[in-house]
């Protein structure tokens, strides 16, 4: 019977060992990192009450390809766009004065970075080269190989060769997917 618990617990632990993990950063602390070890960064502007956004952690986020390559190329940065931090961000303070503490847990009133960053809906992935300046904004949820071409694009500073729209799709078109998902 021991040995019973015993191989349980071994297996519980392995297996919890195996699970992906993205290494969140504060936006704060992302921007300060960047500083001395420049890497894009990548903003996850959530909400609490967000169903799209729960299934961009547990199957996006939660995949070992993407948080892989998020842990090693970007600095990625989770965001209540609907909280009550007080954030500095480009020399600026934001935060949220409509907040309502006793809607904590359903829909609350937009962050003012969040208006900044012009984030529209939940999720939002805002994305900023390696010198902290804006690229752009993915809306909605997206899968592990969604996400795969956003990541690498970005990373790779492949986007600077765009010059229109077919651009985009053509590369879009002729990228070679490698996470699994």
């Amino acid at each position: 019977m021991a040995w019973n618990k015993l191989i349980t617990l071994i297996f519980l632990l392995y297996v919890g060992s195996l699970s992906a993990q993205v290494n969140w950063y504060t936006l704060e602390e992302a921007f300060e990192a960047q500083k001395k070890a420049p890497r894009p960064i990548m903003i996850d502007a959530y909400t609490v009450w967000c169903g799209p956004c729960k299934l961009l952690d547990k199957n996006t986020f939660g995949n070992k390809d993407v948080s892989d390559y998020l842990n090693t190329h970007f600095y990625p940065v989770k965001f209540n766009a609907e909280g009550n931090e007080v954030v500095t961000f480009q020399g600026e303070t934001y935060d949220n004065p409509g907040y309502d503490p006793k809607r904590a847990k359903s829909r609350n009133s937009a962050h003012t970075l969040t208006r900044y960053l012009g984030v529209s809906g939940y999720p939002t992935l805002v994305f900023f080269d390696k010198s902290g300046n804006y690229i752009t904004p993915a809306v909605g949820y997206i899968t592990p190989t969604q996400i795969e071409i956003y990541l690498k694009m970005i990373h790779q500073q492949d986007y600077l060769d765009f010059k229109s729209s077919e651009d985009f799709t053509a590369y879009i078109k002729a990228f070679e997917h490698q996470f699994k998902g």
